[in-house]
Protein backbone atom coordinates (compact mmCIF):
# COMPACT_ATOMS: atom_id res chain seq x y z
CA UNK A 1 0.00 0.00 0.00
CA UNK A 2 0.98 3.56 -0.96
CA UNK A 3 1.59 4.95 1.91
CA UNK A 4 3.61 8.78 3.18
CA UNK A 5 5.49 8.05 6.69
CA UNK A 6 8.07 9.94 8.80
CA UNK A 7 11.08 8.13 10.07
CA UNK A 8 11.82 8.84 14.12
CA UNK A 9 15.54 9.05 15.16
CA UNK A 10 15.96 9.77 18.48
CA UNK A 11 19.33 8.30 20.00
CA UNK A 12 21.17 9.36 23.42
CA UNK A 13 23.96 10.35 23.78
CA UNK A 14 25.40 7.30 25.51
CA UNK A 15 23.86 4.88 22.56
CA UNK A 16 25.94 6.67 20.05
CA UNK A 17 29.06 6.27 22.37
CA UNK A 18 28.05 2.51 22.01
CA UNK A 19 27.99 2.78 18.29
CA UNK A 20 24.21 2.44 18.38
CA UNK A 21 24.21 5.38 16.00
CA UNK A 22 21.79 7.71 14.26
CA UNK A 23 22.96 6.68 10.58
CA UNK A 24 21.94 2.35 11.70
CA UNK A 25 18.92 3.66 12.99
CA UNK A 26 17.41 5.63 9.53
CA UNK A 27 19.16 3.22 7.38
CA UNK A 28 17.32 0.46 9.02
CA UNK A 29 13.79 2.10 8.88
CA UNK A 30 14.49 3.52 4.98
CA UNK A 31 15.02 -0.11 4.00
CA UNK A 32 11.73 -1.28 6.12
CA UNK A 33 9.55 1.75 4.39
CA UNK A 34 11.03 0.32 0.80
CA UNK A 35 10.15 -3.11 1.05
CA UNK A 36 6.48 -1.83 2.41
CA UNK A 37 6.20 0.45 -0.49
CA UNK A 38 6.06 3.53 1.71
CA UNK A 39 7.19 6.77 0.82
CA UNK A 40 9.63 8.57 3.55
CA UNK A 41 8.47 12.41 3.17
CA UNK A 42 9.99 13.32 6.42
CA UNK A 43 12.91 12.14 9.11
CA UNK A 44 12.76 13.55 12.80
CA UNK A 45 15.87 14.03 14.37
CA UNK A 46 16.13 14.23 18.12
CA UNK A 47 19.89 13.61 18.75
CA UNK A 48 21.11 13.35 22.21
CA UNK A 49 17.57 13.83 23.99
CA UNK A 50 16.88 12.01 26.17
CA UNK A 51 13.36 9.33 26.33
CA UNK A 52 12.23 10.76 29.80
CA UNK A 53 10.85 13.32 27.32
CA UNK A 54 10.01 14.12 24.80
CA UNK A 55 6.72 16.00 23.75
CA UNK A 56 8.33 19.07 24.44
CA UNK A 57 10.83 19.14 21.61
CA UNK A 58 10.71 21.37 18.25
CA UNK A 59 10.94 17.78 16.32
CA UNK A 60 8.46 16.41 18.43
CA UNK A 61 5.72 19.51 17.84
CA UNK A 62 6.86 19.01 14.01
CA UNK A 63 6.02 15.68 13.89
CA UNK A 64 3.03 16.11 15.32
CA UNK A 65 1.80 19.23 13.11
CA UNK A 66 2.44 16.84 9.89
CA UNK A 67 0.59 14.10 11.40
CA UNK A 68 -2.37 16.56 12.12
CA UNK A 69 -1.96 18.28 8.52
CA UNK A 70 -2.02 14.55 6.99
CA UNK A 71 1.54 15.38 5.59
CA UNK A 72 2.51 11.74 6.74
CA UNK A 73 0.00 9.11 8.10
CA UNK A 74 3.06 7.23 9.88
CA UNK A 75 5.54 7.10 12.35
CA UNK A 76 8.34 4.25 11.95
CA UNK A 77 11.31 4.06 14.95
CA UNK A 78 13.52 1.03 15.68
CA UNK A 79 12.17 0.51 19.05
CA UNK A 80 9.16 1.82 21.31
CA UNK A 81 12.39 3.05 24.05
CA UNK A 82 13.24 4.94 20.89
CA UNK A 83 10.21 6.86 20.55
CA UNK A 84 9.93 7.85 24.24
CA UNK A 85 10.38 5.95 27.86
CA UNK A 86 7.31 8.02 29.64
CA UNK A 87 4.34 5.55 29.72
CA UNK A 88 2.38 8.54 29.88
CA UNK A 89 3.75 10.22 26.66
CA UNK A 90 3.54 6.97 24.64
CA UNK A 91 -0.36 6.91 25.71
CA UNK A 92 -0.87 11.08 24.48
CA UNK A 93 0.99 9.41 21.20
CA UNK A 94 -0.64 6.72 20.45
CA UNK A 95 -3.96 8.71 21.14
CA UNK A 96 -3.11 12.03 18.36
CA UNK A 97 -2.10 9.28 16.33
CA UNK A 98 -5.84 6.79 16.21
CA UNK A 99 -7.70 10.68 16.57
CA UNK A 100 -5.94 11.72 13.23
CA UNK A 101 -5.98 8.03 11.61
CA UNK A 102 -2.36 7.69 11.34
CA UNK A 103 0.09 4.15 12.83
CA UNK A 104 2.79 4.20 14.85
CA UNK A 105 4.95 1.23 13.94
CA UNK A 106 8.05 -0.05 15.68
CA UNK A 107 10.50 -2.21 13.91
CA UNK A 108 11.86 -4.25 17.24
CA UNK A 109 8.58 -4.76 18.54
CA UNK A 110 6.87 -5.51 15.57
CA UNK A 111 4.24 -2.80 16.57
CA UNK A 112 1.87 -1.82 13.95
CA UNK A 113 -1.29 0.73 16.11
CA UNK A 114 -3.55 0.28 13.02
CA UNK A 115 -4.46 -3.31 14.51
CA UNK A 116 -6.30 -3.78 18.19
CA UNK A 117 -3.40 -6.00 19.30
CA UNK A 118 -1.11 -3.27 18.01
CA UNK A 119 -2.50 -1.04 19.74
CA UNK A 120 -2.66 -3.33 23.37
CA UNK A 121 1.00 -4.46 22.61
CA UNK A 122 2.22 -0.78 22.55
CA UNK A 123 1.27 -0.10 26.03
CA UNK A 124 2.14 -3.29 27.31
CA UNK A 125 5.38 -1.96 25.88
CA UNK A 126 5.60 1.61 27.00
CA UNK A 127 4.35 0.18 30.47
CA UNK A 128 7.81 -1.74 30.81
CA UNK A 129 10.26 0.87 28.70
CA UNK A 130 8.78 3.61 31.66
CA UNK A 131 9.57 0.25 34.50
CA UNK A 132 12.81 0.25 33.20
CA UNK A 133 13.45 3.98 33.40
CA UNK A 134 12.41 4.13 36.97
CA UNK A 135 14.60 1.42 38.13
CA UNK A 136 17.62 2.47 37.03
CA UNK A 137 16.50 6.33 38.36
CA UNK A 138 16.07 4.48 41.62
CA UNK A 139 19.50 2.76 41.48
CA UNK A 140 21.15 5.43 40.38
CA UNK A 141 19.75 7.56 43.43
CA UNK A 142 20.24 4.41 46.11
CA UNK A 143 24.16 4.49 44.96
CA UNK A 144 24.70 8.34 45.47
CA UNK A 145 24.76 8.99 49.24
CA UNK A 146 26.95 5.67 49.21
CA UNK A 147 29.26 6.90 47.04
CA UNK A 148 29.55 9.75 48.83
CA UNK A 149 30.53 8.50 51.96
CA UNK A 150 33.25 6.42 50.44
CA UNK A 151 34.48 9.87 49.68
CA UNK A 152 33.90 9.17 45.92
CA UNK A 153 33.32 11.68 43.33
CA UNK A 154 29.50 12.50 42.25
CA UNK A 155 30.98 14.52 39.52
CA UNK A 156 29.50 18.26 39.30
CA UNK A 157 30.73 21.25 39.02
CA UNK A 158 33.56 22.11 41.68
CA UNK A 159 31.88 24.97 44.23
CA UNK A 160 34.08 28.81 43.58
CA UNK A 161 37.43 28.26 44.87
CA UNK A 162 37.92 24.50 44.01
CA UNK A 163 38.92 22.79 40.56
CA UNK A 164 38.58 19.21 39.89
CA UNK A 165 42.00 17.50 39.69
CA UNK A 166 42.28 13.49 39.27
CA UNK A 167 38.89 13.35 40.70
CA UNK A 168 39.47 15.48 43.71
CA UNK A 169 38.94 19.10 44.85
CA UNK A 170 41.59 21.01 45.10
CA UNK A 171 42.51 25.04 45.62
CA UNK A 172 41.98 27.33 42.25
CA UNK A 173 45.20 29.08 42.28
CA UNK A 174 43.04 31.84 41.19
CA UNK A 175 39.81 31.84 42.79
CA UNK A 176 40.15 30.98 46.40
CA UNK A 177 41.90 33.78 47.04
CA UNK A 178 38.73 35.41 45.93
CA UNK A 179 36.55 33.73 48.16
CA UNK A 180 38.60 34.48 51.26
CA UNK A 181 38.24 37.82 50.63
CA UNK A 182 34.98 37.45 50.03
CA UNK A 183 34.48 36.38 53.72
CA UNK A 184 36.84 39.13 54.96
CA UNK A 185 34.98 42.67 53.55
CA UNK A 186 31.46 40.58 54.68
CA UNK A 187 33.01 40.17 58.58
CA UNK A 188 34.35 43.61 58.10
CA UNK A 189 30.98 45.57 56.29
CA UNK A 190 28.38 43.24 57.70
CA UNK A 191 26.51 44.20 53.67
CA UNK A 192 26.40 41.13 51.11
CA UNK A 193 25.66 44.51 48.03
CA UNK A 194 28.43 46.04 49.40
CA UNK A 195 30.32 43.47 49.04
CA UNK A 196 29.83 42.38 45.86
CA UNK A 197 30.26 45.84 44.58
CA UNK A 198 33.97 46.16 46.46
CA UNK A 199 34.74 42.56 44.35
CA UNK A 200 33.36 44.31 41.58
CA UNK A 201 35.30 47.20 41.76
CA UNK A 202 38.56 45.10 42.28
CA UNK A 203 37.48 43.35 38.56
CA UNK A 204 36.63 39.89 40.00
CA UNK A 205 34.06 37.89 38.44
CA UNK A 206 32.42 34.99 38.96
CA UNK A 207 33.24 32.08 36.81
CA UNK A 208 31.11 32.50 34.13
CA UNK A 209 32.51 35.88 33.98
CA UNK A 210 29.27 37.61 35.60
CA UNK A 211 29.57 40.42 38.32
CA UNK A 212 28.99 39.25 41.51
CA UNK A 213 25.61 40.12 43.29
CA UNK A 214 24.26 39.94 46.42
CA UNK A 215 22.65 36.80 45.74
CA UNK A 216 25.87 34.85 44.55
CA UNK A 217 27.72 36.66 48.00
CA UNK A 218 25.22 34.85 50.00
CA UNK A 219 25.13 31.43 48.45
CA UNK A 220 28.87 31.75 48.74
CA UNK A 221 28.87 32.41 52.29
CA UNK A 222 26.24 29.96 52.97
CA UNK A 223 27.89 27.25 51.69
CA UNK A 224 30.50 25.40 54.04
CA UNK A 225 32.97 24.15 51.33
CA UNK A 226 35.10 27.23 52.08
CA UNK A 227 35.59 25.95 55.62
CA UNK A 228 36.41 22.27 54.28
CA UNK A 229 33.66 20.64 54.69
CA UNK A 230 32.35 20.18 51.22
CA UNK A 231 28.30 19.60 51.18
CA UNK A 232 27.04 16.39 48.82
CA UNK A 233 23.52 14.76 48.20
CA UNK A 234 21.18 17.41 49.74
CA UNK A 235 19.28 18.08 46.54
CA UNK A 236 16.99 16.49 44.61
CA UNK A 237 15.14 17.31 41.23
CA UNK A 238 11.57 18.26 41.44
CA UNK A 239 10.88 17.57 38.21
CA UNK A 240 11.93 18.74 34.62
CA UNK A 241 12.44 22.32 33.91
CA UNK A 242 11.51 22.94 38.04
CA UNK A 243 13.44 23.94 40.72
CA UNK A 244 15.85 21.47 42.48
CA UNK A 245 14.77 21.11 46.36
CA UNK A 246 16.72 20.38 49.43
CA UNK A 247 16.48 16.58 50.77
CA UNK A 248 16.17 16.03 54.60
CA UNK A 249 19.18 17.36 56.40
CA UNK A 250 20.08 13.19 57.84
CA UNK A 251 20.50 11.96 54.15
CA UNK A 252 23.09 15.02 53.51
CA UNK A 253 26.74 14.27 53.22
CA UNK A 254 29.86 16.18 54.08
CA UNK A 255 33.38 15.49 52.41
CA UNK A 256 36.66 16.89 53.26
CA UNK A 257 38.46 19.38 51.16
CA UNK A 258 41.10 21.74 51.49
CA UNK A 259 39.90 24.76 53.01
CA UNK A 260 40.15 28.19 52.28
CA UNK A 261 39.18 29.76 55.93
CA UNK A 262 38.86 29.25 59.25
CA UNK A 263 36.52 28.20 61.23
CA UNK A 264 35.92 31.46 63.19
CA UNK A 265 35.79 33.83 59.80
CA UNK A 266 33.21 30.95 58.59
CA UNK A 267 30.94 31.14 61.85
CA UNK A 268 31.23 35.01 61.67
CA UNK A 269 29.76 35.50 58.53
CA UNK A 270 26.93 33.00 58.90
CA UNK A 271 25.83 34.76 62.42
CA UNK A 272 25.70 38.02 60.48
CA UNK A 273 23.71 36.75 57.83
CA UNK A 274 21.35 34.86 60.75
CA UNK A 275 20.67 38.42 62.73
CA UNK A 276 19.76 39.90 59.18
CA UNK A 277 17.69 36.90 58.28
CA UNK A 278 15.95 37.66 61.81
CA UNK A 279 15.36 40.89 61.47
CA UNK A 280 13.48 41.01 57.85
CA UNK A 281 10.94 38.38 59.46
CA UNK A 282 10.06 41.05 62.09
CA UNK A 283 6.94 42.93 61.15
CA UNK A 284 7.49 46.72 61.41
CA UNK A 285 4.63 49.18 61.33
CA UNK A 286 4.91 51.90 58.78
CA UNK A 287 4.18 54.86 59.37
CA UNK A 288 1.74 56.43 56.81
CA UNK A 289 1.06 59.51 58.16
CA UNK A 290 2.50 62.23 55.87
CA UNK A 291 3.54 65.08 57.57
CA UNK A 292 5.01 62.98 60.92
CA UNK A 293 8.40 63.89 60.28
CA UNK A 294 8.45 66.86 59.70
CA UNK A 295 6.00 68.20 61.60
CA UNK A 296 6.75 70.82 65.23
CA UNK A 297 4.89 72.42 67.68
CA UNK A 298 5.06 76.25 68.34
CA UNK A 299 6.22 74.80 71.76
CA UNK A 300 9.12 72.49 70.32
CA UNK A 301 7.53 69.19 70.67
CA UNK A 302 6.83 66.86 67.94
CA UNK A 303 3.04 66.41 66.62
CA UNK A 304 2.11 63.16 65.86
CA UNK A 305 -1.22 60.47 65.22
CA UNK A 306 -1.98 57.93 67.96
CA UNK A 307 -3.94 54.83 66.73
CA UNK A 308 -7.22 56.41 67.86
CA UNK A 309 -6.58 59.86 67.36
CA UNK A 310 -7.94 61.63 63.79
CA UNK A 311 -5.39 64.84 63.91
CA UNK A 312 -1.78 65.50 64.83
CA UNK A 313 -1.48 66.46 68.41
CA UNK A 314 1.93 67.58 70.54
CA UNK A 315 2.24 65.75 73.23
CA UNK A 316 3.43 68.31 75.47
CA UNK A 317 0.69 71.14 75.11
CA UNK A 318 -1.82 68.97 73.39
CA UNK A 319 -2.32 71.97 70.59
CA UNK A 320 -3.78 69.83 67.09
CA UNK A 321 -4.66 70.33 63.44
CA UNK A 322 -6.17 67.60 61.27
CA UNK A 323 -4.57 65.94 58.43
CA UNK A 324 -6.83 66.83 55.88
CA UNK A 325 -6.66 71.03 56.72
CA UNK A 326 -2.90 70.25 56.57
CA UNK A 327 -2.51 68.90 53.50
CA UNK A 328 -4.69 71.63 51.77
CA UNK A 329 -2.62 73.78 53.45
CA UNK A 330 0.47 72.48 52.25
CA UNK A 331 -0.78 71.57 48.46
CA UNK A 332 -1.64 75.41 48.27
CA UNK A 333 2.33 75.85 49.01
CA UNK A 334 3.38 73.92 46.19
CA UNK A 335 2.05 76.83 43.67
CA UNK A 336 5.50 78.28 43.96
CA UNK A 337 7.49 74.58 43.97
CA UNK A 338 8.15 74.83 39.62
CA UNK A 339 11.19 73.20 37.85
CA UNK A 340 12.47 74.67 34.91
CA UNK A 341 13.32 72.81 31.81
CA UNK A 342 17.31 72.63 31.96
CA UNK A 343 16.76 70.36 35.45
CA UNK A 344 14.48 68.18 33.76
CA UNK A 345 16.66 67.98 30.40
CA UNK A 346 20.25 66.88 32.78
CA UNK A 347 18.35 64.14 34.48
CA UNK A 348 17.12 62.49 31.11
CA UNK A 349 20.48 63.39 29.23
CA UNK A 350 22.32 61.27 32.23
CA UNK A 351 19.94 58.24 31.31
CA UNK A 352 20.83 58.93 27.45
CA UNK A 353 24.49 58.82 28.30
CA UNK A 354 23.98 55.04 30.01
CA UNK A 355 22.08 54.21 27.15
CA UNK A 356 25.22 55.66 24.93
CA UNK A 357 27.91 53.50 26.88
CA UNK A 358 26.16 50.73 26.76
CA UNK A 359 25.67 50.41 23.20
CA UNK A 360 29.53 51.31 22.79
CA UNK A 361 29.98 47.97 25.03
CA UNK A 362 27.82 46.08 22.57
CA UNK A 363 30.08 47.58 19.89
CA UNK A 364 33.10 46.10 21.74
CA UNK A 365 31.80 42.63 22.94
CA UNK A 366 30.62 41.73 19.13
CA UNK A 367 33.85 42.53 17.83
CA UNK A 368 35.62 40.57 20.37
CA UNK A 369 33.56 37.52 19.84
CA UNK A 370 33.85 37.41 16.54
CA UNK A 371 38.02 37.35 16.97
CA UNK A 372 36.95 33.90 19.49
CA UNK A 373 35.22 32.48 16.79
CA UNK A 374 37.55 32.87 14.01
CA UNK A 375 40.35 31.93 16.93
CA UNK A 376 37.19 28.96 17.30
CA UNK A 377 37.39 27.88 13.35
CA UNK A 378 41.46 27.96 13.37
CA UNK A 379 41.87 25.52 15.89
CA UNK A 380 39.61 23.21 14.54
CA UNK A 381 41.22 23.48 11.06
CA UNK A 382 44.27 22.75 13.10
CA UNK A 383 42.95 19.70 14.19
CA UNK A 384 41.17 18.16 11.12
CA UNK A 385 44.74 18.64 9.31
CA UNK A 386 46.53 16.49 12.10
CA UNK A 387 48.18 19.66 13.57
CA UNK A 388 47.02 19.08 16.45
CA UNK A 389 46.91 16.23 18.73
CA UNK A 390 43.48 14.92 19.78
CA UNK A 391 44.33 14.58 23.93
CA UNK A 392 45.88 18.33 23.20
CA UNK A 393 42.59 19.59 21.31
CA UNK A 394 40.46 20.12 24.80
CA UNK A 395 43.19 22.20 26.60
CA UNK A 396 42.84 24.63 23.90
CA UNK A 397 39.57 24.65 22.41
CA UNK A 398 37.67 24.95 26.05
CA UNK A 399 39.32 28.02 27.01
CA UNK A 400 38.50 29.73 24.03
CA UNK A 401 35.03 28.41 24.40
CA UNK A 402 34.15 29.13 27.92
CA UNK A 403 35.58 32.66 27.03
CA UNK A 404 33.04 32.76 24.08
CA UNK A 405 30.01 31.79 26.52
CA UNK A 406 30.84 34.59 28.54
CA UNK A 407 31.08 36.93 25.98
CA UNK A 408 27.98 36.24 24.37
CA UNK A 409 26.04 36.13 27.83
CA UNK A 410 27.38 39.40 28.83
CA UNK A 411 26.27 40.63 25.27
CA UNK A 412 23.03 39.32 26.05
CA UNK A 413 22.52 40.91 29.63
CA UNK A 414 23.83 44.43 28.31
CA UNK A 415 21.47 44.64 25.35
CA UNK A 416 18.56 43.53 27.75
CA UNK A 417 19.74 46.14 30.29
CA UNK A 418 19.67 48.84 26.87
CA UNK A 419 16.07 47.39 26.06
CA UNK A 420 15.27 48.31 30.10
CA UNK A 421 16.87 52.19 29.89
CA UNK A 422 14.71 52.73 27.12
CA UNK A 423 11.42 52.07 28.06
CA UNK A 424 13.14 53.26 31.43
CA UNK A 425 14.24 56.65 30.33
CA UNK A 426 10.57 57.40 28.20
CA UNK A 427 8.51 56.44 31.66
CA UNK A 428 11.13 58.86 33.93
CA UNK A 429 11.05 61.85 31.18
CA UNK A 430 7.07 61.59 30.92
CA UNK A 431 7.00 61.85 35.32
CA UNK A 432 9.10 63.90 35.25
CA UNK A 433 7.78 66.75 32.85
CA UNK A 434 4.38 66.04 34.58
CA UNK A 435 5.83 66.86 37.48
CA UNK A 436 7.21 70.14 36.94
CA UNK A 437 3.53 71.72 38.28
CA UNK A 438 3.46 69.75 41.52
CA UNK A 439 0.39 71.43 42.76
CA UNK A 440 -1.78 70.45 39.74
CA UNK A 441 -0.07 66.73 39.62
CA UNK A 442 -0.52 65.98 43.61
CA UNK A 443 -3.68 64.16 43.59
CA UNK A 444 -1.93 61.61 41.36
CA UNK A 445 0.66 60.23 43.87
CA UNK A 446 0.05 57.73 46.23
CA UNK A 447 -0.17 58.48 50.15
CA UNK A 448 3.81 56.91 50.15
CA UNK A 449 5.01 58.82 47.25
CA UNK A 450 3.23 62.26 48.62
CA UNK A 451 5.43 61.24 51.84
CA UNK A 452 8.66 60.90 49.99
CA UNK A 453 8.46 63.76 47.85
CA UNK A 454 7.45 66.04 51.71
CA UNK A 455 10.44 64.41 53.42
CA UNK A 456 12.72 65.39 50.17
CA UNK A 457 11.88 69.02 49.99
CA UNK A 458 10.70 69.82 53.78
CA UNK A 459 12.56 71.24 56.40
CA UNK A 460 9.87 71.40 58.74
CA UNK A 461 6.82 72.69 59.81
CA UNK A 462 5.60 74.43 62.79
CA UNK A 463 1.98 74.63 63.88
CA UNK A 464 0.98 77.30 66.48
CA UNK A 465 -2.67 78.18 67.47
CA UNK A 466 -2.82 80.97 65.02
CA UNK A 467 -0.73 79.97 62.15
CA UNK A 468 1.45 77.16 60.01
CA UNK A 469 4.71 78.36 59.02
CA UNK A 470 5.76 76.27 55.95
CA UNK A 471 9.96 76.03 55.41
CA UNK A 472 10.46 73.83 52.41
CA UNK A 473 13.92 73.25 51.73
CA UNK A 474 14.22 75.96 48.54
CA UNK A 475 11.67 78.83 47.34
CA UNK A 476 12.16 79.76 43.69
CA UNK A 477 12.61 83.17 42.90
CA UNK A 478 10.71 85.32 39.95
CA UNK A 479 13.80 87.14 38.53
CA UNK A 480 13.47 90.55 35.81
CA UNK A 481 13.77 88.33 32.90
CA UNK A 482 10.45 85.69 34.20
CA UNK A 483 13.10 82.92 34.88
CA UNK A 484 13.06 80.69 38.05
CA UNK A 485 16.17 80.79 40.52
CA UNK A 486 17.10 78.18 42.95
CA UNK A 487 19.21 77.50 46.29
CA UNK A 488 21.67 74.61 45.70
CA UNK A 489 19.43 72.38 47.00
CA UNK A 490 16.85 72.61 44.84
CA UNK A 491 17.64 69.33 42.47
CA UNK A 492 17.03 67.47 45.62
CA UNK A 493 13.42 66.32 44.71
CA UNK A 494 14.17 65.39 40.81
CA UNK A 495 15.72 61.95 42.34
CA UNK A 496 13.01 61.42 44.18
CA UNK A 497 10.40 61.73 41.52
CA UNK A 498 12.85 59.32 39.43
CA UNK A 499 12.88 57.04 42.15
CA UNK A 500 8.94 57.18 42.44
CA UNK A 501 9.01 56.51 38.41
CA UNK A 502 11.16 53.44 38.83
CA UNK A 503 8.40 52.18 41.67
CA UNK A 504 5.46 52.42 39.27
CA UNK A 505 7.57 50.62 36.61
CA UNK A 506 10.38 48.72 37.60
CA UNK A 507 13.35 48.43 35.85
CA UNK A 508 14.18 44.46 36.49
CA UNK A 509 17.55 43.45 34.50
CA UNK A 510 20.23 40.86 35.26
Amino acid sequence: MNKDVGLWIRVSTEDQAQSDSPEHHEKRARMYAEIKNWNVVEVYYLLGVSGKSVMDHPETKRMLADIQSKKITGLVFSKLARLSRNLKELTEFSQIFGTNQADLISLDEAIDTSTPAGRMFYNIMGSLSQWEREEIASRVAKSIPIRAKLGKSLGGEAPFGYKWEHKKLELDEHEAPVRKLLHELFAEHKRKRTVAELLNKKGYRTRNGSKFSDTTVDRLLRDPAAKGLRRVNYTKSSGLNKKWELKPKENWVYQEVPRIISDELWETCNAILDAMSNSRTKVRRKSVHLFSSVLECECGGSMYMRLKSPKYVCQKCKNKISPEDLEEIYHSELKNLLFSEIELEKHIQAEQLQIVDKKKLIETLLAEIQKLHTKIKGVFDLYHDGQIQKSAFGSIHNPLYEELKQKEQTLTETQSYIDGLNIQSLSNGQVLHDARDLYNHWSSFSNEEKKSIIEAITENIIVSDRDITINLSYIPTLTSDESYTKTPSSSILLPILVQICNERMPLRVS
